[in-house]
This record gives C-alpha cells, structure tokens and sequence, in this order.
C-alpha cells in the first residue's frame, strides 16, 4: 500500500482519487474550500463533479496540506495550468527524497511560455516527476469505465512505477519518455478542441469538424517538432487520442466552451457558463506566443486567438481565412 496526497479535489482529482483508493492505496484528497468539504464529508462524494459516485472507505479529505500530505509516497497535482507554480509551491515541503511528482494539468503557463515539467525542474529540480495525460474524461474514469492514458517523465523507471502503480482493469497506463511531445499533445489539443465546438456552434459538419482535427493534429506536430518532440508522440494517446476525445465529447469544457462562441456568446460569457476553467482560452494565448517565438506557423491556432482572446474577427470570418489561406501541399 502506498500513501499518494492529491492536491485538487476538482472532477480529475477526485476521479483519481477514488480510482487509486478502489485499488487499496491509501488516498488524502485536499480540499481546500471548507464548505466543500464540509459537503463532501457529509455525502461521502463530490456532487459538484461526479454526482452519485461514493468514497470508498479508504479516501481521506483533508483541507490542509500540512494535515494530509506528511510522508506521502506520491504526491499528484490536479489543478489547473495556470495555478501549478502555486500549488507545487505550497507543496515543496513534503516532497522528499523518494517522493514521486505526478502532475496532470494540460497547458502552458502564460507570461514563461514553460510547460508544467519546466516549472517542477525550476522549483523542485530533484522530483521525480511524472505527467499523465491522455483521453481521459473524469466522468468516466471516476465511474471506472475503461481508459487508457500514459505516464510521462524522462527516468523510465519512475514512468514504470507510476505505470504499475495506476494500471488494473479498468485503467491502462503505458510510458513515454518524450515529456515534450506529451505535454504540448495534452496542453495544444485544448486549443483545437475550442475551434471543433466553435465549428459545431455555428453549424458546420463533420466534414469541417474532421479537417480541423486533422490540421489541428499537423499544427500542434510542427510546433512539438520544433520544440524537440517525437513526431510519433502526436500519433500516440496524448496526441490524436487525446484529441480525438475532447474534439467530439459534450464532457470536453473545451468543445462546450467552443459551441457557445460558435453561436454567438461573447468567449468571457462562455466561459462563465461551463463554470470551470476552460484551459483551451489561456493555452491559446501562450501556444501562439511559442509560435511566434519559434517561427512555426500555426493558423488555427491564430484564428482561434483572434475570435476568443483578442476577438477581431467574428468564428465564420476566422473559417473564411482558414479556407482560403495561399494553396500548400499537405505534407507542409
């Protein structure tokens, strides 16, 4: 049995709680909010997020890390992008020598332009870090319907133990050693899924929605490329898998997000209403910031800047631009 403190009781935390303490682990889930876990205790599970799916007996709530967090084996982080460097802050104190670092935020942080694993090597250098991404809705991961992800980290042995230590029935893990591959799959993937909602929302097909993934796929492999990725790590879970699944699924908040914006809701409206955070509206901004900086041409990713974080073009003129962009050969 190992003991694993996960910092963020959202819909990806709690779902991996209740997985990982169905395996017999030994599960501090951290709640920050005292009126949530105030409910949370009372109901023995996370009604905002995975209603009607209760606790097993062995998932501790905590609302402090210095409560839950002492001598942990692992310690994951489920919370968004944006807020890692803060929550890996506050979590430093107890990550110890053997500690493994799992993290499964999906961005870039805005302003650095670093991924997540850039973030821990600056403020924990020493971690044994792991990121875990992949087609996984928490709705159904929490509700152990079958889901295949993969562990990332650049010691393949920690990969492995991660591996070992999620994996049953219900949840396969493979490994990967290709962080930069893994981690733009999971974080641009955002992005493309908020252009197939907005291309749902204003009533397009599937013709248009099948080649924007497919360019989507050929834009984020560019950039990968260029940052150092293994192209084959586009084509694997993190890559197409993972957008596969948040292109098509009214569980993504990224598509549902899009759909609005399609309609005609303003993006800061939009957001409001899928109540979460939507990570493909702050990704955007950074991943087009790499683009620049690197020189890699990424047009939807531009379009989809231009009509939900600048909004200078209204979704179908940003289409219209898509279409008759300068003829290219498709291997380009």
């Amino acid at each position: 049995m190992y003991k694993i403190g996960i910092i963020g009781a959202g819909s990806f935390g709690t779902s991996l709680a209740i997985h990982l303490a169905k395996k017999g682990e030994d599960v501090r889930l951290i709640v920050r909010n005292p009126e949530k876990l105030k409910a949370m205790e009372e109901t023995r599970s996370n009604e905002s997020f995975l209603p009607g799916v209760i606790f097993p007996d062995n998932l501790k709530l905590f609302q402090h890390n210095e409560d839950g967090l002492e001598d942990c084996d692992v310690l994951l982080f489920a919370v968004p992008a944006q807020n890692f460097r803060f929550a890996l802050e506050k979590g430093i104190p107890f990550i110890g020598e053997k500690t493994v670092v799992v993290n499964v935020a999906k961005g870039i942080e805005q302003g650095t332009l670093l991924r997540m694993s850039e973030v821990a090597k600056i403020l924990a250098p020493e971690a044994k870090y792991v990121a875990l991404s992949g087609p996984s809705h928490a709705e159904e991961l929490g509700r152990g319907m079958p889901t295949t992800i993969v562990a990332a980290s650049e010691d393949e042995e920690v990969a492995k133990f991660v591996q070992e230590l999620f994996s049953n029935e219900t949840l396969r893990v493979y490994t990967n050693t290709d962080m930069v591959g893994v981690e733009l799959g999971g974080a641009l993937k955002n992005v493309i899924a908020l252009g197939a909602g907005i291309s749902d929302g204003i009533g397009y097909g599937d013709n248009a929605k099948a080649a924007l993934m497919t360019r989507g796929i050929a834009e984020m492999k560019r950039l990968g490329v260029k940052l150092g990725a293994d192209e084959a790590t586009f084509l694997g879970l993190s890559g197409i898998g993972d957008l596969i699944v948040t292109c098509t699924s009214m569980h993504s908040r990224n598509r549902r997000c899009g759909i609005m914006i399609g309609e005609g809701v303003k993006p800061d409206e939009a957001v409001k209403r899928v109540g979460m955070v939507v990570e493909g509206i702050t990704t955007v901004v950074a991943a087009r910031q790499l683009a620049i900086k690197n020189g890699v041409e990424m047009p939807i990713t531009e379009g989809i800047y231009r009509c939900c974080v600048a909004q200078s073009i209204d979704p179908a003129e940003a289409v219209k631009r898509l279409m008759t962009r300068a003829f290219k050969n498709e291997m380009d």
